[in-house]
């Protein structure tokens, strides 16, 4: 932001993405104007789903690393098909990233429970979650509320965890219409 001389800005974040947003918002919340957050829960080290899928699946992989894990993880976020080349593609960059470092990037946040620092992020947020989402709860959606009052929920009642994919127009008009509130509350602040 410094580079692009951006003072205050969006951030949209999903998944992992959401950690590094919430924490800026935390850190820098002068800069953060707003943030959305898709298939994001408070806690992601409570997650058994995701312990399970580090131990069983990240703990024994090697390089390179298989197509069908690719494959099978990133097909594990949707809940019903996206456009094969779509999928492809995701697969494919899926597949530049070595195992040591799935490994570091899932160890990396699922010890880090910064829940109770929530409380402090003060920009308008919106939630976006798929209700067939495999990583994140309704009951943890429910926590993200309680825990950052500014946030609003938006519930796509057909996604998965990767909502952005499953419903791309949908996902990019709800980020437009968030982005201009945001906008307008600035401009009569």
């Amino acid at each position: 932001m410094d580079e692009m001389k951006i003072e205050r800005a969006v951030l949209v974040g999903h998944s992992m993405g959401t950690v590094n947003a919430m924490r800026f918002a935390i850190a820098h919340p002068s800069r953060v104007a707003g943030l959305v957050l898709a298939g994001t829960v408070p806690w992601f080290g409570r997650s058994p789903e995701v312990r399970d899928f580090s131990d069983e699946q990240l703990a024994p992989l090697a390089d390179p690393v298989p197509e069908d894990f690719a494959r099978g993880f990133q097909e594990s976020t949707l809940a019903r098909p996206i456009p094969a080349a779509m999928l492809d593609r995701f697969v494919a960059e899926s597949l530049k990233v070595p195992a040591h470092v799935w490994r570091a990037a899932f160890a990396g946040f699922i010890d880090d429970d910064f829940s109770p620092l929530l409380r402090a992020i003060e920009a308008p947020t919106l939630i976006v979650w798929g209700r067939h989402d495999g990583f994140c709860s309704a009951s943890d959606q429910q926590a993200m509320l309680g825990l950052i009052r500014t946030a609003r929920l938006v519930e796509y009642a057909e996604a998965g965890h990767a909502v952005h994919w499953e419903e791309p127009q949908r996902f990019a008009r709800d980020l437009i219409g968030f982005i201009n509130s945001v906008a307008a509350s600035a401009a009569t602040a």
